[in-house]
């Protein structure tokens, strides 16, 4: 996921979100981060599956 991002670069956005959010909301934004990233995942892998399931649209 973080193939494009290095180490150094992390910690320079985790240092500016935490001057931005402060430290009480970074837990609340890393868990809604999370839950949204999965949930991407799921319709994504959903929206797969139903493409190799449907016989016309794997033509296309």
């Amino acid at each position: 996921m973080f193939g494009k991002i290095g180490t150094g670069e992390l910690i320079l956005i985790l240092g500016i979100a935490l001057v931005i959010f402060g430290p009480a909301k970074l837990p609340e934004l890393g868990k809604a981060l999370g839950r949204g990233i999965n949930e991407f995942k799921s319709h994504a892998n959903k929206v797969s599956e139903d493409v190799k399931e449907d016989p016309e649209l794997k033509d296309k």
